[in-house]
């Protein structure tokens, strides 16, 4: 099971990656138990740190992503992968720059993601947000 874990979760990796929401919503389970490090009532300014539930809400969070980041400026990268069966946590640094801003922002991340049947059945981020938020109002 570990190494089903391991596999999901880089091709996971591979898909945010390669920048395709739609390929990236198909390795979540409906429905999917889906956390950020934000209250529930997200924040205006940062409009993909909200629940989701399935695969179409997962895809629109990588699309709103993406629309509001510049991509060829991400620098994001994963430092480490721990697998314990179904488990994984992935750790690294997100780097991005707001497009509509200009500003640029980091942050550790930690994500938390539970595979079963194949499928993600859990995914929580723990980041910095408000860093995100900042960024995302910030005067340009």
């Amino acid at each position: 099971m570990e190494r089903d874990t391991r596999d999901i979760v880089q091709e996971l990796l591979r898909r945010i990656g390669a920048g395709d929401p739609e390929r990236t919503a198909e390795l979540f389970a409906e429905p999917v138990d889906w956390q950020l490090s934000w209250p529930v009532e997200g924040h205006p300014a940062v409009p993909w740190i909200r629940p989701r539930s399935g695969r179409a809400e997962v895809a629109e969070h990588y699309r709103s992503l993406a629309s509001h980041h510049v991509p060829e400026l991400n620098g994001t990268t994963v430092r480490q992968i721990l697998v314990d069966g179904p488990d994984a946590v992935v750790l690294g640094q997100i780097v991005q720059t707001v497009r509509a801003t200009g500003v640029s922002y980091s942050t550790p991340f930690a994500l938390h993601l539970t595979v079963e049947g194949g499928l993600i059945t859990r995914s929580h981020i723990y980041e910095d947000s408000l860093t995100v938020a900042e960024a995302m109002t910030a005067k340009g």
